[in-house]
């Protein structure tokens, strides 16, 4: 019975999709797939396929069909499809967010676990509210860096819960800097077809064709190998705060952890919260810019629940409703993982009378499901509201797939919540922020990578608070380790 089934699954057509040559199979698109890959969603449906050589991709672009197949089918969907480009020679085979299912990923899943729980990550707020309130301050006196300054914010906190680190570092320090260009290297090496060499793996043969990304991977490994390095030798010193780098030096027997894998656990930790959580925050900006009302509905709560005369808190959050729900339309109006990291089916699933078989490559395309009519009415328009139900609570009943899929959710999610709720409730109480006439921003400008990064884009900023007092809430205060 078992077989017949399979031979009746394997006689199930694959999802439609655009024309193929023969042989080559379809063209990627060559500038910002994930938005032609929402125009196919439009033109093909939910889910469609496309071939390049021996490769099936199956592209998702609704929000029920990534519930039928990323979540209710999370076990057979979370494997990784093996790239020769990005994993086995940019990340030397190291890298966590790229790693295959299997006992390596469950190691490496569970020590990221216990480090970032939802009860752990509350312990890092302090942190959080320490390096927030010095944006607050880096806003006030340089607005037209707030790009960043919002880089420098989320490199100072994840800097601090994962080597120790203690004092702010700008995002001009040679460190940051060092990550920025590995993290942005990586975000454009994850775009689809990026690297022919993964739909062609002879070309690995041709020498020089991956000498580019060798040498790149050398020097990733050279920084990450730097900053644990420092915490070895300040436990050495009897010096190191407590951090991530810290606990997995002292566990590294208890989790199974190689000697290879330490730096990449600890960098992949820092690489992805320093990137992410930074365009996060950027688009809120954006977005309180843009869409003065919404921003004003939210400064009215605040006004309520919290006054002139103190900073918001993590405390607040349950009494404050319209910032996390100002936070939530933010990541789904300009979601920052764009397209989707890429899985792999590990047996075959049929969705639809539609036969997605084993081994194909299948995406989430977070773009095209932000923009889902269905679930999200006028997705176009920026409105937190959507995000509120009657009772003027949080909806519990809505979710958007900001953090990823499945058992390959991002592991951070909690850590990056926190982050960007702090910052959106102390920026919106402290400022009003607005476009300038003569220089209106381009909600469409941002990066062609994985991660997408908004272009430079200009804010005029109004203080809602006397400047005294923010300066006075936001001076620096002893640093209290947290973690």
């Amino acid at each position: 019975m078992a077989i017949i089934i399979y031979q009746a699954a394997r006689q199930l057509p694959l999802p439609p999709g655009p024309p193929r040559r023969w042989l080559l199979g379809n063209t990627m698109p060559k500038s910002y797939a994930p938005l032609q890959f929402a125009r196919w969603t439009e033109q093909y449906g939910p889910v469609f396929s496309l071939k390049q050589g021996h490769r099936i991709f199956v592209i998702i672009g609704r929000h029920q069909a990534a519930v039928d197949l990323m979540e209710k089918e999370g076990a057979h969907i979370a494997d990784r499809p093996h790239s020769i480009a990005v994993q086995e020679t940019l990340s030397g085979g190291l890298r966590i967010v790229l790693e295959g299912t299997g006992e390596r990923l469950r190691r490496l899943r569970r020590v990221l676990h216990a480090s970032l729980q939802p009860k752990v990550a509350e312990t890092y707020e302090p942190i959080q509210t320490r390096h927030a309130k010095n944006l607050i301050l880096d806003i006030l006196n340089d607005p037209k860096n707030h790009q960043g300054h919002a880089m420098r914010y989320s490199a100072s906190v994840v800097m601090s819960f994962t080597y120790g680190k203690t004092t702010p570092t700008s995002y001009t320090d040679p460190e940051i800097v060092a990550v920025k260009k590995s993290l942005g290297r990586l975000s454009r090496a994850l775009r689809p077809g990026a690297y022919l060499v993964d739909t062609y793996p002879i070309l690995r043969f041709v020498p020089g064709y991956l000498s580019q990304l060798k040498t790149w991977h050398q020097e990733e490994l050279a920084l990450y190998n730097g900053q644990l390095d420092a915490v070895r030798r300040q436990m050495r010193e009897g010096t190191a705060r407590p951090s991530f780098a810290r606990f997995i030096l002292e566990h590294q027997e208890e989790y199974q952890l190689e000697d290879k894998e330490l730096a990449y656990v600890a960098g992949g930790m820092f690489g992805a919260g320093a990137d992410t959580t930074a365009s996060a925050i950027t688009f809120m900006i954006m977005a309180a810019a843009i869409h003065t009302d919404a921003q004003a509905r939210v400064q009215e709560e605040l006004d309520s629940v919290v006054g002139r005369t103190r900073l918001p808190t993590f405390d607040d959050q349950e009494m404050l409703p319209q910032v996390t729900a100002f936070m939530l339309e933010s990541l789904r109006w300009r979601p920052v993982n764009f397209g989707g990291l890429a899985h792999r089916a590990t047996k075959d699933l049929i969705w639809n009378n539609y036969l997605i078989p084993a081994g194909a490559i299948v995406i989430g395309n977070l773009w095209a499901i932000a923009n889902d009519s269905e679930v999200f009415p006028e997705p176009q328009k920026f409105n937190p509201q959507r995000w509120i139900d009657d009772a003027g609570r949080v909806r519990g009943d809505l979710k958007f797939f900001a953090f990823g899929f499945g058992r390959r959710v991002c592991p951070g999610q909690h850590v990056a919540n926190r982050s960007l709720f702090i910052n959106t409730a102390l920026i919106l109480w402290a400022f009003r922020l607005s476009e300038n006439p003569a220089a209106k921003i381009d909600p469409f400008a941002f990066s062609d990578t994985a991660n997408i990064y908004a272009a430079p884009f200009e804010i005029c900023l109004e203080k809602r608070i006397n400047e005294n007092l923010i300066r006075e809430l936001c001076a620096p205060g002893e640093y209290k380790a947290s973690i």
